[in-house]
């Protein structure tokens, strides 16, 4: 074995132990010595690649944002066909599906995204450019397909759908809080629920009064 495959080695496996600690606790609970002691690593091992919890944690968003990525732009790429509004129910699904299967990666994208180490909070909005222009192109390509209303440009409704995007974990989290973590099948019914409605809205428009008016 060369060098330079002995370092990589040793690499990937400070790598893994992180993505095990972060991935398992979360940022706050984990230290350099906490990995080091539950994983065997030597620290100087540890210290001659990297200098800090920072620079680890950074390293795991930065693999979870580049492998859910792929696994975004795989999924979306079979979603290309007339159905907008069927589109855009599995696309926002597609996150959930790859985080059943890698819930170590989940924990590490919900410190980041949700509760993200203030000091770190540029350095993970730069991580994150590549998957959110993937999720924007798919965004603005789904949206030419959809019947907007007249009053809802094209700009409108992808901001609208990129924000609902980015919470639709918690709000699937808040809406139904019984829901098995598991259960694919309910999982699936709860976002067409919510889909439904943020797409749709939750008041008959017959019924419905301007923002602010009241009848007398």
């Amino acid at each position: 074995m060369t060098q330079k495959e002995r370092q990589e080695r040793s690499k990937e496996e400070i790598y893994q132990a992180a993505l095990i600690e972060f991935g398992t606790l979360g940022y706050e609970k984990v230290s350099m010595e906490r990995i080091c002691g539950q994983h065997g690593i030597s620290k100087g091992m540890m210290y001659h690649y990297y200098s800090n919890k920072d620079d680890l944690f950074l390293l795991c968003v930065e693999r979870t944002f580049g492998e859910l990525k792929s696994h975004v732009e795989r999924e979306t790429h079979e979603l290309a066909g007339p159905n907008a509004l069927e589109a855009i129910k599995h696309f926002f699904m597609i996150r959930e599906y790859y985080f059943q299967l890698h819930p170590r990666q989940k924990m590490i994208f919900e410190d980041a995204m949700l509760h993200p180490p203030k000091h770190l909070a540029e350095q993970i909005q730069e991580l994150r450019g590549p998957i959110r222009e993937v999720n924007r192109e798919f965004i603005r390509q789904i949206v030419k397909k959809m019947p907007l209303r007249p009053e809802v440009d094209p700009q409108k409704a992808e901001r609208y759908l990129e924000s609902v995007e980015y919470y639709f974990q918690s709000i699937m989290g808040n809406y139904r809080d019984d829901l098995a973590a598991e259960d694919m099948h309910a999982m699936f019914e709860t976002a067409e629920e919510i889909l439904d409605m943020a797409l749709f809205g939750i008041l008959h428009q017959s019924e419905a009064e301007s923002p602010g008016v009241h009848s007398s």
